[in-house]
């Protein structure tokens, strides 16, 4: 199969729904300034709280904070005590949306997470009907905690939740509240028992993020504040409503052609069968990013643009994002193994050669 027609990864424009079509941009520069002001006033409020809780990881929540803007899904990958679960938790907390956390288990069923169809009787006519109990994945949150610990037929239920924003059952669908983010945990070094997740499933998260360790002072801190019988009372800072207009705001901001271009350029070169590939990716690669790298690139540029307090992209924007982007979704071949390429190592290098013709 050619590399222009990887499955499942089709650019259209359900990639990016907008559920929020009554929320219109700002029609001025002054009122797009004031409501950017509001965003980062919002945000900052957040991290404050995220502080209370968590300690360090700035990036992490930086990364997060993108895709809740961006209306994506997260992957955080990291070693067991990280905090992983702590901080999707506390986020969770922070805002005034459902939560649920899923134990993914090599005995878990697709229908554990979906939820299923159960007949009931009515007791005046004595008929019977079917009627669905809504599963765990009817949230706003929903915490997936080690995703890899389940078969892929269950890793599956989550595709069209997570495409679609809807679950089907029975033949019907049910469509999920909005805003609807999947937060999922994996452990990169225990193997045994584990199911690796298709790239299908991997290419629905917008964005691969790894946690690692504390510094030694964190980790002090850490250790000072988890010890002692203090208890955080956690305020929530954002709605769903506000989130949605957020998301809204992200979108209508522009970005240069140049610029689309170049999230283009790179999301290209990753694959070994185009023009744009250099020697070093046709070296080390066996698949790259689909087209919905680029989508995200893009979105999530114009999300960091906001974060930043800036109604427009850069091009540090779309580097800032490229490795949680584009990390999941290059698959190194033996080569890359057997001389340590990593697929972090292939982007940084991409962006280096990239980087000079971007304005």
């Amino acid at each position: 199969m050619n590399q222009e027609e990887q499955p499942d990864q089709e650019s259209d424009s359900e990639d990016f729904p907008i559920e929020n079509d009554d929320l219109e941009a700002p029609n001025s520069d002054a009122a797009g300034a004031d409501i950017i002001q509001q965003v980062q006033e919002a945000i900052n409020k957040l991290r404050e709280q995220l502080a209370t809780v968590i300690v360090g990881q700035d990036e992490v929540i930086d990364q997060l904070l993108l895709s809740l803007l961006s209306g994506g899904h997260c992957l955080l990958v990291g070693v067991p005590g990280l905090a992983k679960t702590l901080l999707i938790s506390t986020l969770a907390r922070s805002l005034s949306l459902s939560f649920n956390r899923i134990q993914f288990t090599p005995d878990l069923m697709p229908s554990d997470i979906t939820g299923t169809e159960v007949i009931q009787s009515d007791s005046s006519t004595g008929e019977r009907s079917f009627r669905f109990v809504p599963g765990p994945i009817f949230a706003n949150v929903l915490l997936a905690d080690e995703i890899n610990r389940t078969p892929p037929k269950t890793q599956a239920a989550l595709l069209e939740a997570m495409q679609e924003k809807q679950v089907t059952v029975g033949g019907n669908r049910h469509p999920l509240d909005m805003p609807f983010f999947v937060l999922a945990t994996q452990n990169p070094i225990e193997q045994e028992g584990t199911y690796p997740l298709p790239e299908a499933q991997l290419d629905r998260f917008m964005f691969n993020i790894r946690v690692d360790y504390p510094s030694a002072a964190e980790e002090l801190v850490i250790m000072q504040r988890t010890t002692g019988g203090i208890e955080v009372d956690l305020q929530p800072v954002l709605d769903g409503q506000r989130i949605l207009e957020l998301q809204a705001l992200v979108r209508s901001v522009p970005i240069a052609d140049d610029l689309v271009r170049y999230a283009l350029r790179l999301t290209r070169a990753t694959r070994v069968r185009t023009e744009e590939a250099p020697d070093f990716v046709r070296r080390h690669v066996d698949w790259g990013a689909g087209p919905r790298a680029g989508q995200y690139l893009v979105l999530g540029a114009k999300a960091s643009a906001v974060l930043a307090g800036r109604p427009y992209v850069t091009g540090d924007d779309i580097r800032r994002i490229a490795l949680p982007v584009l990390r999941h979704r290059i698959v190194t071949n033996f080569a890359a193994e057997a001389e340590g390429v990593t697929s972090d190592d292939i982007i940084t290098r991409l962006l280096e050669e990239t980087a000079a013709h971007v304005v």
